[in-house]
């Protein structure tokens, strides 16, 4: 470009940077300087830095394009979603293959058997209720996407192992696809099943534990209730980042229908406070999110109450781990243990920090030792 139209696109720029920048000044107005501000260090340049680029007028726009031009352009989300056909999302780690899997799977199925061990030595049920993966139960709407031979192997190299090493473990994957024909067992936009998936989940883990062991105490009677039915926009459109520009584009929200469940005996105000609980369920946001009603569904079918020691965003392993050093395992100790477990956890590493390491290694070698009894006999 010659010099006149370089000063013209200079000058254009210019203007068009002129009242985004201002107005991102204006935004300076609301900002409030730490009690103790540090200059020398750059402490407080920092803090100015960071509350300009929150409040950096342009930011939410470019977020907003960018997404929808790789949402429009290439059919693709954030880093962590996978985009199926009609408006069903996945989430990446029930596709893609994991490093290093064979020797976290084998850690992994070691620490399950040190925690059976651990429950027999106190004379503890336990039924592990593996969860199969979403892209197991609805493949017909991945689209072009296919889960890696690892993924595709998980399920029943999961039961194979565990029913080797005698741990109860039904098959869920049956319930759930004759389920499948009479309601949506998973959502559209989430990673989580329905709360009727996790109702027929819980109506077949409980006709297995009905027939195998005798709960203690008299049947109680539960009542679940569809208190709404809501829109639901599941987390994994958080990996389609089009609000609130192209908000359009996303795909339509599920329909919910919110469920709870309470105790069938009148004037209860309390709904499962001091009363004998011989059921532990232990989990992860599958059990512990409310909005899924599994743990009340558990104690309609059950007809028992239970102890919900399920987390949101630890896994499965890590909750566990937790319960078993708990005071309520200590001193309460239940008759039986459902642990929830979907699938795809099994080659995944988990954050152990927070434990013991002897203790840990103390769980897995006497879960090896006992993988190899079993395989032996």
């Amino acid at each position: 470009m010659n010099r006149p139209i370089k000063t013209l696109y200079v000058v254009l720029f210019s203007l068009l940077l002129l009242p985004v920048s201002l107005l991102a000044l204006a935004n300076l107005a609301d900002y409030r300087m730490p009690a103790k501000p540090s200059v020398l260090d750059g402490g407080l340049a920092k803090s100015i830095e960071q509350h300009y680029d929150e409040q950096f007028p342009l930011k939410q726009a470019g977020i907003n394009l960018w997404a929808a031009l790789e949402y429009l352009a290439f059919g693709e989300g954030r880093s962590g979603l996978v985009i199926g056909d009609g408006g069903w999302l996945y989430s990446d780690e029930e596709f893609d293959p994991v490093p290093d899997a064979q020797r976290q799977i084998r850690d992994n199925l070691a620490l399950i058997r040190g925690v059976q061990r651990q429950l027999e030595q106190r004379d503890i049920h336990l039924v592990l209720a593996i969860l199969p993966a979403k892209t197991r139960l609805y493949p017909e709407h991945t689209g072009e996407h296919h889960p890696s031979a690892l993924q595709t192997s998980l399920y029943p190299r999961f039961h194979r192992a565990v029913r080797n090493a005698g741990i109860a473990a039904p098959d869920l994957l049956g319930p759930l696809l004759a389920g499948k024909g009479k309601a949506q067992m998973f959502l559209r936009t989430d990673t989580h099943w329905t709360p009727q998936g996790a109702d027929v989940t819980a109506r077949a883990l409980s006709d297995v534990v009905r027939s195998a062991v005798l709960l203690r105490g008299e049947p109680q009677q539960f009542v679940t209730e569809t208190v709404e039915t809501r829109a639901h926009q599941g987390d994994l459109t958080r990996f389609l980042p089009l609000a609130p520009l192209f908000e359009s584009l996303l795909p339509r929200a599920d329909q919910l229908q919110q469920r709870e469940t309470h105790s069938a005996q009148a004037g209860s105000d309390d709904l499962f406070a001091d009363s004998d609980m011989p059921v532990a369920l232990v989990g992860t946001s599958y059990s512990a999110n409310p909005a899924w009603n599994f743990a009340g569904a558990l104690r309609q079918h059950l007809q028992r109450d239970l102890g919900n020691y399920a987390e949101e965003g630890e896994g499965p392993l890590v909750p566990m781990l937790k319960y078993l050093q708990s005071k309520e395992f200590a001193e309460n100790p239940p008759q039986l243990v459902i642990w929830e477990f979907p699938e795809r956890y099994l080659p995944m590493a988990s954050d152990f920090t927070d434990f013991d390491p002897q203790w840990l290694a103390a769980l897995k070698a006497g879960g090896e030792r006992q993988g190899l009894a079993a395989a032996s006999h």
